[in-house]
């Protein structure tokens, strides 16, 4: 009766279902189960009533139904845009965010199209978005598929972030297109470091900044306690493999509960990767319960570390198990910052909740000492996972400081992940705008880092083509390719940055800016470069980039002034992407699955990268030839190079030539799927500076208004 009055419910609150009529053995009919179900949905009640009774009901049916399925079609944008006075000089992030009032979220879905239930609220400014949308709008067309990418930055960031925010502004408030920003969430770690936060700036941002760069819905928090669950259970099964006998193992693993013995579903699917058909306890083999109960995993092969949302340089080596309870197990492991943990990338590839509990099942946490790869479904530990993602997979619903819709999901890191926003923000987005909406996207670091794994890993994935790229440069990075002294931050900039210089301009753009739109072009994606302008840049060096941009191969390249003047600032750059998205995009990857891994690493190196070849050092050789036996050669490549040169060196600026790339070592993420070659030392956990941005920030406790976040 339980189990049958839960499902009444179900049906009740299912606003997919207008009628239900109640097939069930007499005894099941209890006074409790027909009373559960609706009066406006009792179909099995028709039998005692009139003719008359029952044909209005099933007419109110049909009336329901009828209307259900015009709420499910497409609906209209009636997006109200939010004015934005900019003032001048240009005021604090902070103070601008905070002189906005942002729309309620629930009146931002509407607009937008969203069902009230295809929304979960999390306070004013913020809602989770369903996937269930994609399901209704399954038969309307996308939109146009915009991705902001950029030159090789200088270590300051060149504003990729404030160029999609500032298109996506002019796209829909002055040019009245339904336009959809969609960006990563960041990092805690670079919020209180150097960095800052990442929800743009000047007049081009996501409002509530301080929510967007804090805890926003959780989601870092999610992947945090999911990644130290499979830590946490790697090393205490490592403990108790090490001190029971198989018996005592079986014994646990599977116990006996009032009598009854049995096996979990987590624990059948191992049984059948093993080979073993049998399902009663009792009947296992003592060679089988061997096998079953001892993943024998070896402690120098463990590559599963835990991971905090803080920088925190010392635990980029730690050691695990001193306490007396843990009977000498020790062993040396490291901390990683939450970003880089694998289930991020997980996060922003899987197209659903099915596809991404599979991956988290097939991530691959060590070897055994037979040499065998180990997996968090292996470890029993694969559910609970799932469990503690399941909101997390909703992308998180914002606005921009003119009213703008953005999708704000996953935040991968751009060296050793994808460095992009996930598959399903962009899907979804791409549904709700329309055949003549914009989604524009962005690509973590340098076209040549970012841009490559969108097109070769994201868009393999996701099955997405996008019809243009929007190639960000600054005149201060163009200076620095073109031979300008190094910039560094927290250090003032040199007089060559902020003094006219159209000498360093021009050897800066017929170097990395023309090797970069090459780069795009090698994808059969055409080109519009957005000069991001800053206050120092004068008119004839504007001019100049533009021009060579042009002749460099660019559809078209305008000045950007949305930091000072919000989507009004950009909206040459919104005319030049709607002119260009209309001519035919011709796209197609740079390698084929069935390329062998190191010709895909070397089609990298030497087409995007413009190495002479690479150099594998013979740990790599070795899991190469380790990964191929596995069945694990059609994986994409996922570099992990420095993002502030084409080569493996930092200093080397421009467009380096006449070098080898050195690959000294392979790793794979086979939940998120794809193999990471190592080019030089990969720091995955940063550490603070000796003046971190926490100094600055703080709480007026009466007000509870946040000040220093930037």
């Amino acid at each position: 009766e339980v189990s049958q009055t839960k499902e009444v419910l179900k049906l009740n609150e299912d606003p997919r279902v207008h009628g239900v009529y109640l097939h069930l053995p007499p005894a099941s009919l209890t006074s409790r189960v027909l009373n559960t179900l609706k009066p406006e949905k009792d179909m099995s009640s028709l039998s005692g009533v009139g003719p008359l009774t029952a044909a209005l009901r099933m007419q109110n049916v049909v009336q329901s139904s009828s209307r259900w399925a015009k709420g499910q079609q497409y609906r209209p944008w009636t997006l109200r845009n939010l004015k934005l006075q900019p003032l001048s000089p240009v005021p604090s992030d902070i103070e601008i965010s905070r002189a906005q009032t942002p729309k309620p979220v629930d009146q931002l879905a509407q607009e937008i199209g969203l069902l009230q239930e295809e929304t979960e609220a999390y306070g004013r400014t913020k809602a989770k978005v369903r996937l269930s949308l994609l399901d209704r709008l399954r038969e309307q067309p996308d939109g146009k598929y915009v991705l902001v990418a950029g030159i090789t930055p200088t270590p300051l960031g060149e504003g990729k972030s404030t160029v999609v925010i500032g298109l996506v502004q002019a796209l829909s408030a002055h040019l009245k297109l339904n336009s959809f920003a969609c960006l990563r969430q960041p990092s805690q770690g670079p919020t209180f470091g150097v960095k800052g936060g990442a929800a743009g700036g000047g007049y081009a941002q996501v409002i509530p900044m301080e929510e967007f760069n804090l805890h926003l819905t959780g989601d870092i928090h999610a992947i945090t306690a999911a990644n130290n669950l499979v830590a946490a259970a790697i090393d205490a099964r490592m403990l108790h493999e090490a001190t029971q006998t198989d018996k005592a193992l079986y014994s646990r693993l599977v116990p006996s509960v009032n009598g009854d013995r049995r096996f979990s579903p987590i624990q059948i699917a191992r049984l059948r990767r093993l080979g073993i058909s049998e399902i009663d306890p009792s009947a296992l083999t003592p060679q089988e319960v061997s096998s079953f109960v001892r993943l024998d995993l070896d402690p120098a092969k463990v590559t599963w570390q835990r991971v905090v949302d803080t920088n925190d340089r010392f635990l980029r080596k730690i050691t695990v198990g001193q306490a007396s309870t843990e009977k000498g197990h020790v062993r040396e492991t490291q901390f990683d910052i939450a970003v880089a943990s694998e289930i991020m990338a997980i996060l922003a590839l899987a197209d659903g909740l099915g596809d991404m509990k599979t991956r988290l099942g097939r991530m691959v946490v060590g070897s055994s000492r037979s040499g065998q790869p180990v997996t968090a479904e292996d470890l029993g530990v694969s559910g609970a996972l799932a469990v503690l993602m399941k909101d997390a997979i909703k992308p998180t619903l914002m606005q921009t400081l003119e009213g703008s819709p953005v999708f704000v999901h996953a935040g991968p890191f751009a060296n050793i992940a994808h460095g992009n926003s996930s598959v399903l923000a962009d899907k979804l987005a791409l549904k709700l705008v329309g055949e003549d909406g914009f989604v524009v996207t962005e690509a973590g670091f340098g076209a040549d880092i970012g841009m490559e794994k969108f097109f070769n890993i994201k868009c393999r994935a996701s099955g997405l083509r996008p019809n243009i790229v929007v190639l960000v440069a600054t005149v201060r990075a163009l200076k620095m390719h073109g031979g300008g002294p190094n910039v560094s931050a927290g250090s003032p900039l040199p007089r060559e940055y902020i003094d006219e210089n159209l000498s360093l301009v021009a050897k800066g753009c017929s170097s990395n800016l023309r090797k970069q739109i090459q780069i795009a072009h090698l994808f059969g994606v055409p080109v519009v470069v957005a000069l991001n302008v800053f206050k120092t840049d004068t008119q004839a060096e504007i001019n100049l980039v533009c021009q060579m941009a042009k002749e460099s191969g660019a559809s078209d390249a305008v000045p950007c002034h949305h930091w000072a003047l919000g989507g009004r600032g950009s909206v040459e750059l919104a005319q030049a992407v709607k002119q260009a998205s209309s001519q035919p995009s011709h796209f197609q990857f740079l390698y084929s699955q069935e390329t062998p891994i190191v010709e895909k690493i070397r089609m990298i190196a030497q087409k995007v990268y413009g190495a002479d070849d690479i150099e594998l050092s013979p740990e790599a050789k070795a899991k190469i030839d380790y990964y191929n036996q596995q069945g694990y050669g059609k994986l994409p490549i996922c570099m992990a190079k420095t993002h502030l040169s084409l080569s493996h060196l930092p200093e080397k600026k421009g467009t380096p030539t006449g070098f080898t790339l050195p690959i000294r070592d392979i790793r794979a993420s086979i939940g998120a799927g794809f193999i990471y070659p190592l080019v030089g030392t990969m720091s995955t956990m940063p550490g603070l500076p000796t003046r971190p941005c926490f100094y600055d920030i703080d709480l007026d406790p009466v007000t509870e208004e946040i000040t220093g976040l930037f």
